[in-house]
């Protein structure tokens, strides 16, 4: 896989997962510098071409002057995450996404994750964007830190999680109760739906409460990733 962007790209390089990087000529010096000095600890060769040439291979100019020849995304499993809070003594913060086809958001919401402290997240297989160049892109080197999932059967995952002790909230704008007001103190996965539509209805019935995000302005929606950010900070706020 082509991967590009200079977060993407340097967390990949420190993970070992690339075996090429091409640079932009005219990239700047101290960039340049970061760069090769990441790739010689990794033993990877770097090489120049014409900026049009990354455009080309990227399919895009949003490369920021930096490709790496990676190997494909994995994706982790449901025990991956469910180990990862157990190693760390933490109550579980899973998130989970129903119907996020986009990939901008996809990764958007896995950078958010990283950063404010979840163990993983998951999508059902065959209602997700892929684990793609561009997901990694959005994402700026979280993909690199965290398990990212599938299952077959969201529902019944739910099902899963909620018998193990696992409180689980779905966000709905229409949701009578705040997440400001949520005790979020024990393991939680929260559940994000597709933009527009929101969680099927047998994802919504599953659930065991559903929050929202108090607006204020004439637009009564928020974009799936930023909804998903909001709900994630609650989280960490309460549990501080």
């Amino acid at each position: 896989m082509l991967l590009y962007g200079r977060n993407p790209v340097m967390e990949a390089l420190r993970d070992g997962r690339v075996s090429e990087v091409l640079l932009a000529r005219g990239v700047e010096d101290a960039f340049v510098r970061e760069v090769k000095a990441a790739a010689e600890t990794a033993g990877v060769r770097v090489r120049f071409s014409a900026r049009i040439e990354l455009d080309q291979l990227a399919g895009t100019t949003a490369h920021q002057g930096i490709l790496a020849d990676v190997a494909d995304l994995a994706w982790a499993s449901v025990d991956d995450i469910l180990d990862r809070a157990e190693a760390r003594g933490e109550p579980l913060l899973i998130v989970l996404l129903d119907g996020i086809t986009d990939p901008r958001n996809f990764g958007a919401i896995i950078r958010s994750a990283e950063v404010l402290g979840a163990h993983g997240v998951v999508v059902e297989e065959r209602r997700s964007a892929p684990l793609s160049p561009v997901v990694a892109k959005t994402a700026a080197g979280a993909t690199s830190y965290l398990p990212v999932a599938q299952t077959k059967n969201l529902p019944r995952l739910i099902d899963q999680l909620k018998d193990s002790g696992v409180w689980v909230y779905g966000a709905a704008g229409e949701a009578a109760q705040p997440a400001h007001q949520v005790d979020f103190s024990g393991k939680v996965a929260l559940v994000i739906g597709a933009e527009g539509e929101g969680m099927r209805r047998l994802v919504r019935e599953k659930c065991d409460a559903l929050v929202s995000i108090p607006v204020r302005g004439q637009v009564q929606s928020l974009n799936a990733s930023v909804a998903a950010g909001i709900l994630l900070y609650e989280v960490t706020r309460s549990r501080a």
